[in-house]
């Protein structure tokens, strides 16, 4: 698979029209499993089918039962220079509930070893609204991470999807979600405890401090290209999508004759309004009505005013300088607010 990965970058190399590339990442699953010398051969593809800017923002998603002081300082030279860790909990009983491989003690000991490691570039994921999880509970995750000191703080809301465990439980009466009051009652603590602590809320999930905002995401989020590269990765270069097909053997059969298996989607103006509409106003920068209006063709004013006009007296959003932006009381409906402003 390694091979074929590597294989695909060197075929995919004109995708982005050899422009300057600002960030790497490596996610989308458990990268951090993968040896060194299998990452450096991923890199050294990148190096050499692509434009690296001098101090490009290189991520590893990562467990933190992978993140021994070994690994960790085989992934610093190979430059990776920013670790997302999925530490979900601080809690022995949370994290066995999440079946997550690792416990509490080693959580917190992969973030002390990748500082001992010299990584200046820390980010951690938490969940919340988990069935069981008290306020009291996610606090102590919320007090522990701040004890960390880490540059960057993702927390999410557990979600339920089909043809998982979770919803098969739930499917059987196993599992009950919590309930929207509690939940907007746990995420009200997590935006209040960070913001105390000096954490800028630049995104609906996403929290940071100095400004150390995810370079590679916050770029998805503006509507800048990217090129995903692998099994089921998808594509966008302003234009259209395409996705890899998620089969890894029809995958690699397809990349050891050099054809790249993927699924064209040709995007709409609409369509690609609206996902600039959804992105974008989940974020610090909100949404551009000029933006929207001269490349999408979406006036976003004219054609729901009256829309707009309704969401601002009721404080869910408000404008400057012709961008929309979400209030905070807008943050906790988000996903329902922009639905409403889709252009339909």
């Amino acid at each position: 698979m390694i091979d074929s990965i590597a294989s695909e970058l060197k075929l995919q190399k004109a995708y982005l029209n050899h422009e300057p590339i600002s960030t790497v990442y490596f996610g989308g699953g458990t990268p951090s499993i993968l040896e060194i010398k299998e990452l450096e051969k991923l890199t050294r593809s990148i190096d050499l089918n692509f434009n690296l800017i001098a101090t490009p923002e290189i991520t590893l998603e990562a467990n933190p039962d992978d993140l021994s002081k070994k690994k960790l300082s085989g992934l610093k030279s190979l430059g990776i220079n920013r670790l997302s860790i999925g530490i979900q909990s601080f809690q022995d009983k949370t994290l066995k509930f999440l079946n997550r491989a690792h416990n509490a003690y080693e959580a917190i000991k992969c973030i002390e070893n990748a500082r001992h490691i010299e990584f200046d570039n820390l980010s951690i994921d938490l969940i919340f609204s988990i069935p069981g999880q008290s306020i009291t509970d996610l606090d102590f995750d919320i007090s522990q991470a701040l004890l960390l000191n880490p540059e960057h703080i993702s927390v999410y809301s557990l979600t339920i999807e089909d043809k998982t465990v979770f919803g098969n439980w739930q499917s059987k009466g196993k599992f009950i979600q919590v309930s929207d009051e509690e939940s907007a009652k746990q995420f009200e603590l997590v935006i209040t405890r960070l913001e105390e602590n000096s954490y800028e809320q630049y995104e609906i999930s996403n929290f940071c401090r100095d400004s150390n905002y995810a370079q590679h995401n916050t770029a998805y989020w503006k509507n800048v290209n990217y090129l995903g590269v692998g099994p089921g990765a998808h594509s966008f270069n302003g234009k259209s999508r395409q996705s890899n097909i998620a089969n890894n053997h029809k995958y690699m059969n397809s990349i050891e004759k050099g054809i790249v298996p993927f699924v064209l989607d040709k995007l709409s103006d609409r369509s690609m309004a609206n996902e600039y509409l959804m992105t974008s106003l989940r974020t610090k920068w909100g949404c551009e009505l000029k933006k929207l209006h001269t490349r999408f063709g979406y006036d976003l004013q004219k054609q729901q005013n009256d829309k707009l006009q309704e969401l601002i007296k009721t404080e869910m959003i408000y404008t400057m300088d012709e961008i929309i932006f979400l209030t905070k009381k807008g943050k906790f409906v988000a996903d329902e607010i922009i639905s409403e402003l889709f252009w339909i």
